[in-house]
């Protein structure tokens, strides 16, 4: 009898394991979960912990509520200046409504397959109102938020119940109101199906455009028209050096034909003072003794006429040059002929002949 009831009591022990094992559930705080009975939705938990269900009749379905990423494949984009750029766009959204996320794509692989055609769409149309030189500046930021909001809009706006007439009620206004403040309504699913919430139970964090590409032909051009640019800015520096060259030669020859202008200047009017001192010496000279400056005058023609080895004058002896080969002047005999006249005149005589010997006339 005993064994009999350990027997029942071990049983019964299994059973209730078992229909523990089945009743329970934990939702991790990275899920959130939807109980569902024979396919409807009965209830949302969304809050971590252990919760319990009906065993055998519920089941469980949990979704991330972690911000998921999305990464559709690089689409070609027309610009407002008619550039072709490729793009490669990544985005990352959040659940934050499981009722209708359940209704209308059921999983993720749904989602990407319905998510990535709305994502490119808004790219294009946003895209396509730009310029290349506005997706590649500072107003990129602003285009980002751009594409956010209007993929936000989009799939807010979007439904896939077929023959369903979704503008019965318009909740995209107060869907949008109560995400801005952080809150997350839920489908209410007592509510027929023409009047629950649209769109796809999603919302969209941030749209990025990791990569942008021009296209081999648009690149070859944006190239060509770069080096352009660079070799127009290379001569406009070229030139602006060679005027600078210009200017700072025509700045030194200036300066230089003024200094040579007021050394030449300088140099004549030294020339003009040497030659007057020595005109006045000549003169002193010639007042004190003519017969004598004559005599000296002639033997530095003589120097100047008669030099090297070679020199050959062939004039007639009465010729005037030849003069004082024949006599010498009766002042120059004299002084030569008595050393007590040229010892008195030698006071005079040096200074003259000195300045003679300086600066020798030309004859």
């Amino acid at each position: 009898m005993q064994k009999r009831f350990t027997l029942i009591g071990g049983i019964l022990l299994v059973v209730l394991g078992f229909l523990a094992y089945n009743a329970l559930f934990v939702v991790h705080q990275t899920q959130q979960a939807l109980v569902l009975q024979f396919g409807a939705i009965k209830r949302v938990v969304q809050e971590p912990g252990l919760n319990v269900k009906l065993p055998f009749i519920q089941n469980v379905l949990f979704f991330d509520r972690r911000v998921l990423n999305l990464d559709p494949p690089p689409l070609t984009v027309v610009l407002s200046d008619q550039r072709r750029l490729i793009v490669d766009v990544f985005v990352r959204y959040r659940i934050t409504d499981p009722v209708r996320f359940y209704e209308t794509v059921n999983n993720e692989t749904q989602l990407r397959d319905r998510f990535a055609p709305i994502v490119n769409n808004q790219v294009r149309s946003v895209l396509g109102e730009v310029t290349l030189t506005s997706v590649l500046s500072e107003e990129r930021d602003e285009i980002m938020q751009q594409i956010r909001r209007s993929v936000n809009a989009a799939v807010r706006q979007a439904t896939v119940e077929a023959g369903i007439d979704t503008t019965a009620v318009d909740t995209t206004a107060v869907d949008e109101a109560a995400e801005d403040e952080g809150q997350v309504q839920l489908t209410d699913t007592s509510q027929p199906a023409e009047r629950r919430r649209r769109g796809l139970g999603i919302d969209v964090v941030d749209v990025r455009i990791g990569r942008a590409d021009l296209s081999s032909d648009v690149s070859r051009s944006v190239y060509e028209r770069m080096r352009a640019e660079r070799e127009r800015d290379a001569a406009e520096f070229r030139a602006q050096g060679q005027e600078q060259f210009q200017r700072i030669t025509a700045s030194a020859d200036r300066e230089a034909t003024v200094i040579r202008a007021e050394a030449q200047r300088d140099a004549d009017i030294l020339r003009g003072e040497g030659e007057g001192e020595r005109t006045r010496l000549l003169n002193e000279a010639f007042g004190q003794d003519a017969e004598f400056f004559d005599f000296y005058r002639s033997m530095q023609a003589y120097s100047e006429a008669i030099r090297g080895e070679n020199s050959m004058l062939v004039l007639p002896p009465d010729n005037d040059f030849f003069r004082f080969f024949n006599e010498l002047p009766a002042g120059v005999m004299n002084a030569e002929r008595n050393p007590e006249q040229r010892a008195q005149s030698r006071p005079v005589a040096p200074e003259a002949t000195g300045a003679l010997t300086t600066e020798p006339p030309v004859q």
